[in-house]
């Protein structure tokens, strides 16, 4: 095997390696069964027992109310768009969105489709270079929920506190969940795609508030209801039996290191390391305004696009990949998510100092 490199992709994204490799074993012979996990019947014992775990590690992580649902669905983050309003928001009910960045944007075209959207913020004249605070918007009062996007991946922003606000909360946390606590008592739905602070691609997960199960319109095919989900502990029909494998020895992971609580602490030490380094030179520049910057995506430029591709290249050649940025804004962002280990971070600053002396704007 190569050697591993400092993987700063947004995801898929970097796992613990312990994860890994047990992975690999057990995709072979999972737990000395003589079959491996990718061929076992998603009914089998053994992996409900699987399924199982998962579901009560994540609750016991989240503090997640008896109340709630945990479903593990497929589609990517990118179907419950739809799905939440397909499911919320019958006879052209009324939301609220606030717009902080592509995956809001592309949320408030599918919502439309189904409701009265009434975006209440946008931060797109400025790049989306931050998230608004409490105040500057207004949630509507007939509005059913009011929706946002905890982190947004490519522009480095992430809201530091939930919104202030006596309506329902419905939120996409794909890219920080388990960063940080959640009082998910506050929430309606919360969801988020497994492949960047979870684990592989293929599974998203839901949490939903029990009572909404019961808001669906009849003309909703049954796959699209939540309730469906629900009713079957998320065997309705195969599930993505890998990756909710993957995700569960990930959050086993999480809870070795100490629980969301120390896994925050060491989120903010890593991010504020990147963040001096930037702060400290005229030669980085950070787009998200500092009240918004995000701890799990970092995106940053340099003087001019000619150095940006060579600083890119350079890094990559030591063992630094996947800084190039999201061809939206271009430079180069670091995703750094849970998993992602503090040695990473100190190489990156390091040859940032570096490349800064060699490199002369």
């Amino acid at each position: 095997m190569g050697d591993r490199v400092f993987n700063f992709s947004p995801g898929p994204a970097t796992l613990p390696l312990e994860v890994l490799e047990k992975a690999g074993k057990d995709v072979v012979d999972f737990q000395d069964t003589g079959i491996g996990l990718i061929e076992m019947s998603h009914r089998s014992k053994e992996f409900m027992t699987v399924a199982a775990d998962a579901e009560a590690n994540l609750r016991e992580l989240m503090n997640i109310p008896q109340n709630y649902k945990v479903l593990f669905l497929q589609g990517g983050a990118s179907s419950q768009f739809f799905m939440i309003p397909m499911n919320l928001l019958g006879d052209k009910k009324k939301a609220t969105y606030l717009d902080t960045g592509t995956w809001s944007n592309k949320a408030i075209k599918e919502a439309r489709i189904f409701g009265d959207i009434d975006v209440a913020f946008s931060s797109e004249d400025s790049s989306f270079n931050r998230v608004p605070e409490d105040g500057e918007y207004t949630v509507s009062e007939d509005s059913e929920y009011l929706y946002y996007v905890s982190n947004n991946t490519i522009y480095g922003t992430q809201f530091p506190t939930a919104p202030s606000t006596s309506k329902m909360l419905v939120c996409d946390m794909s890219s920080d969940i388990l960063s940080r606590p959640v009082d998910v008592s506050r929430y309606g739905i919360i969801f988020a795609g497994a492949q960047k602070n979870l684990g592989p691609a293929g599974v998203t997960i839901v949490i939903i508030r029990e009572d909404l199960l019961d808001t669906t319109p009849e003309n909703v095919p049954t796959m699209l209801r939540y309730k469906t989900h629900a009713d079957k502990d998320s065997m309705f029909n195969t599930p993505p039996c890998f990756s909710i494998y993957v995700m569960g020895e990930v959050l086993k992971w999480l809870k070795r290191q100490g629980g969301v609580e120390a896994i925050e602490k060491h989120n903010k030490e890593k991010a504020a390391m990147l963040y001096e380094a930037i702060d400290q030179s005229d030669y980085y520049r950070g787009h998200a305004e500092t009240a918004s910057r995000s701890i799990m995506n970092i995106s940053f430029n340099l003087p001019t696009p000619e150095l940006e591709v060579k600083f890119i290249a350079e890094a990559a050649a030591i063992g630094l990949n996947g800084l190039k940025g999201h061809r939206s804004i271009g430079g180069c962002r670091a995703s750094i998510y849970n998993a992602f280990p503090r040695n990473g971070i100190e190489k990156l600053v390091a040859f940032m100092r570096v490349f800064e002396t060699n490199n002369p704007a």
